[in-house]
């Protein structure tokens, strides 16, 4: 073990009281993800048109519903490129966890280096190819006049998409060996300057939509040096880099992909259901622009709601990695239903308060020129989102505990469930039995997730018990 006291500390709480452990590593990142996730509601506020009066004293072209539009157009490759970063990360995250559980801190190293240089390779062929292919990809989904915006944008997230990339991968580093704190200033320190940043890119410099799309990188680009002062250079973490002599291994390789990879497949999967929604509003339900700004604007008050899960999970897939590794399947069995119990009752909260304010929300978005059925029909989906909140929990926390332990695919092989079968056949089914047929798809995603997170619930209490059976413990 290394000499730091943080690292001393972090390692500490992975092997201590898994409750403690739940929520000592959970409370930072559920504060970090409020920061981004407040950023995103803030951002998607800006390019709406709300303030810009304050700014500026002509109205900037590129903002309103046409500019929300844009944005869900390129939502579900920038959710592509998170999700892919953040799945290696939670496979990286997770191999470090389980090596820190067996005492093997050389091991943890190897797997922080590979975890490095993978991403990186990974993120150039990502940009390099979405750069090139963006013009193709948005005018074949929309011919209205958010395909030029979202052409613009797009292009600038994809130029520089090494950030996200980078952030994630270094962020999950920190997760595996307990050190949840800086993590959280790093998130915290990107997502204020980018709520700084957006208006005076939007509006002061009147790069519309685009200006968003320059801010949110260049935040990214400072909080990627800051990481890697932490990681390379003030040398006080668990895991050490040394890339001398560097060679890829392949019990190393199968480790991390093992994980990673599903996990990878996993989070890109929700972005493919995102992109193939996008089509279905436009082309089946014909919603046009309105209904893709609906989507993506309603969606950003989803993933508002269920941070805290997305915080609890990370918690977990550290917690149960290393009560995996040091053999204790009562700690991992504690700490997955005590996560379970916990997100259900704060998002019951959540789902509640969200259902009461959804007017006022609504009404927001609304008063930057959009059309006047928006404001109505955004109100609509936030108040039917809503029903699957609590339900959430039981997905989330499950695909958490299954990348925890190494069974990527399995999480894997449950969230496909969820949303390239249930979500996508259920909300195509569902919009020919409503008027307007894109009220179908909203119950479709209601459904879909309720079911999914059901049977992974169940699926994730059946392998613990498995556990239990095989190594001859009392359930």
């Amino acid at each position: 073990m290394a000499d730091s006291t943080s690292e001393t500390k972090g390692v500490k709480t992975l092997l201590g009281e898994p409750k403690k452990a739940i929520i000592r590593l959970a409370v930072p990142m559920i504060i970090a993800m409020s920061v981004q996730t407040v950023y995103n509601f803030v951002d998607a506020l800006w390019v709406s048109g709300f303030g810009q009066d304050i700014f500026t004293s002509s109205p900037v072209l590129e903002t309103g519903e046409g500019a929300l539009a844009a944005i869900g157009l390129v939502l579900p490759f920038f959710m592509m490129a998170i999700a892919i970063s953040t799945g290696l990360g939670v496979g990286g995250s997770s191999a470090i966890s389980r090596r820190i559980g067996s005492d093997d801190k050389k091991g943890a190293d190897n797997v922080a280096i590979h975890s490095i240089i993978i991403i990186v390779l990974v993120a150039t062929v990502f940009s390099i190819l979405f750069f090139t292919l963006a013009p193709w990809i948005f005018n074949s989904i929309s011919s209205g006049v958010s395909a030029g915006m979202a052409i613009s944008y797009g292009r600038v997230i994809f130029a520089f998409s090494i950030f996200i990339f980078f952030i994630n991968i270094a962020t999950a580093i920190l997760r595996g060996e307990g050190d949840v704190k800086r993590a959280m200033y790093a998130l915290i320190f990107g997502a204020g300057l980018n709520i700084v940043l957006d208006p005076v890119f939007i509006y002061t410099f009147r790069f519309g939509v685009t200006g968003a799309a320059y801010a949110t990188m260049l935040s990214m680009g400072v909080t990627s040096v800051l990481l890697v002062y932490w990681l390379f250079f003030r040398k006080d973490t668990y895991v050490t880099f040394s890339f001398r002599d560097f060679k890829f291994k392949k019990d190393i390789l199968k480790d991390f992909f093992r994980v990673g990879l599903p996990a990878s497949v996993q989070q890109i999967s929700m972005s493919i259901t995102m992109l193939i929604l996008n089509i279905v509003i436009v082309k089946l339900a014909m919603g046009g622009d309105n209904g893709l700004a609906v989507y993506s604007t309603g969606w950003r008050v989803v993933m508002l709601a269920v941070l805290p899960l997305l915080g609890l999970a990370t918690a977990v897939v550290s917690v149960t990695g290393a009560a995996y590794g040091a053999r204790r399947y009562d700690k991992l069995d504690t700490g997955f239903m005590y996560s379970i119990k916990f997100g259900l009752i704060v998002e019951v909260f959540i789902a509640v308060t969200i259902f009461v304010l959804a007017p006022f929300i609504a009404f927001v978005f609304s008063t930057g020129g959009s059309t006047s059925t928006f404001g109505a029909d955004l109100e609509t989906f936030i108040k039917i989102s809503c029903l699957f909140y609590p339900g959430a929990a039981l997905g989330i926390m499950s695909s958490a505990m299954f990348q925890g332990v190494g069974k990527g695919t399995y999480s894997l092989v449950a969230t496909l469930l969820r949303t390239l079968v249930l979500t996508v056949f259920l909300s195509v089914i569902l919009l020919r039995f409503f008027e307007p047929a894109i009220l179908g798809i909203w119950w479709g995603l209601v459904i879909a997730n309720l079911i999914g997170s059901a049977v992974s619930f169940t699926w994730g209490k059946l392998y613990i018990r498995k556990l239990y059976r095989e190594n001859n413990l009392k359930v």
